[in-house]
């Protein structure tokens, strides 16, 4: 299988050429996904930690939409971030009324629950307005510490959030930590470097997370499709080669742990001792996965580790890491300890910097793509696929009456 098949290589045409131009000069292989510079609508996003969400209105953008939230009566609310009179963010104002959200110029006053125009300050008790004029609200939850957005594709109302966490931080007992950053570069180059096959074993090979581990030269993999995700398998994992005409090439380091000689699919350094119970249940078939609308999760021995990419605009995204550990108890203060003492400053810290960095300056397409990027294409074809189921069922349709949208990156 070559870096430019898909699952089924039949799915879909090869994407145009330019005449001596090699490679994919678009993504038209893939509308969808190429229309979703702003992102996917009709899924949940992962917005910012509940602690930092107050009275105090606070200005976020996801999918393009700007929106304010602001906490009510201890229930988080969305609306979108804009007054109708004069288009000033209502993240601007505050709070005159419970139940309610004030523009700061001229007092106009929404109820937060369901944005209608509840009262004009400088038009009196009797303003004719009210009632006529309102703001769209957005469905929100609250999960994992974090409060979460619904941006829908047409009116429709939002599938319960539990269908698209990951399986197993439902309903099992866990701890974590995290972090949330703003970041540079367009989502999907983020959830395409997270899932990307090659990159690991070359730009984190400098990293201190991995001072001590050994890292594969290179990989055979295969992608497996399980449910709504997709699983990188690998079949030969490879420690040193020897390049015809340039030399020998390994990642293998007298200080660093030995590398075992067999494939392993869970973590991404060597056949573990022990693998957690509650992971172990999981039978996944490969240790990393990826699921619509941009969620990774990376299994290791012993916690998972996953990445939410919520796209901001065409140029930013919001990178959300946790880590996961499957234990309650007294145990939590281990993880806790270890987490911030050290993994969130070399994991989700200097490791993690290492691929902002990469995908800040990526810019695609076009694009020549090799063996191991058909984690890429098997990811874009499980978008087309399950988009469109998305579209079918919400009534929506893509931007553009689902025209490819060709990306322009800002130089």
């Amino acid at each position: 299988m070559t870096g430019e098949e898909s699952l089924d290589p039949k799915a879909a045409p090869r994407a145009r050429r330019q005449d001596g131009a090699p490679g994919r000069q678009d993504w038209s292989t893939w509308p969808h996904y190429d229309a979703a510079a702003e992102g996917f609508r009709g899924y949940w996003y992962p917005v910012t930690w509940s602690s930092h969400i107050t009275g105090d209105p606070r200005s976020y953008m996801i999918c393009g939409e700007k929106i304010v939230l602001v906490r009510d009566g201890g229930t988080a609310y969305a609306l979108h971030d804009r007054c109708p009179h004069r288009g000033v963010p209502l993240s601007e104002g505050d709070q005159q009324f419970p139940g309610t959200i004030s523009c700061p110029y001229h007092g106009w006053t929404f109820d937060l629950a369901s944005g209608r125009l509840a009262a004009v300050i400088t038009d009196g008790p009797d303003s004719r307005i009210c009632g006529k004029v309102g703001v769209r609200t957005y469905p929100v939850e609250e999960r994992l510490g974090m409060v979460w957005v619904y941006v829908p594709v047409a009116a429709e109302d939002p599938h319960p959030i539990d269908e698209q966490l990951p399986e197993e931080l439902v309903g099992n007992a866990f701890v974590m930590g995290g972090r949330i950053d703003p970041r540079g570069g367009n989502w999907r180059f983020a959830c395409e470097n997270g899932f990307d096959e090659g990159h690991a074993k070359y730009l984190h090979r400098t990293s201190l997370w991995r001072l001590f581990k050994p890292m594969p030269t290179w990989n055979v993999t295969r992608i497996v499709p399980g449910g709504r995700w997709i699983y990188r398998v690998q079949d030969e994992v490879h420690w040193e080669a020897d390049f015809p005409g340039v030399g020998r090439w390994s990642n293998k380091r007298w200080w660093k742990a030995r590398p075992p000689k067999e494939a392993f699919n869970i973590g991404n350094t060597g056949k573990p001792k022990r693998v957690d119970p509650t992971i172990e249940a999981q039978e996944f078939p490969g240790f990393a996965s990826l699921s619509m609308p941009g969620v990774l999760r990376i299994a290791y021995p012993n916690f998972i580790h996953y990445e939410f990419y919520v796209p901001v605009d065409a140029d930013n995204h919001r990178y959300v890491g946790v880590m996961v550990n499957f234990t309650e108890g007294w145990r939590t203060f281990g993880f806790y300890a270890k987490y911030l003492g050290a993994i969130r400053w070399l994991f989700h810290g200097q490791f993690s910097a290492q691929d902002a960095w990469m995908v800040d300056v990526t810019d695609a397409p076009p694009e020549k793509l090799y063996r191991p990027d058909v984690s890429l294409t098997a990811w874009r074809n499980l978008t087309e696929e399950q988009y469109a189921k998305k579209l079918a069922d919400s009534g929506g349709t893509a931007p553009n009456g689902g025209a490819a949208v060709t990306r322009t990156r800002k130089k």
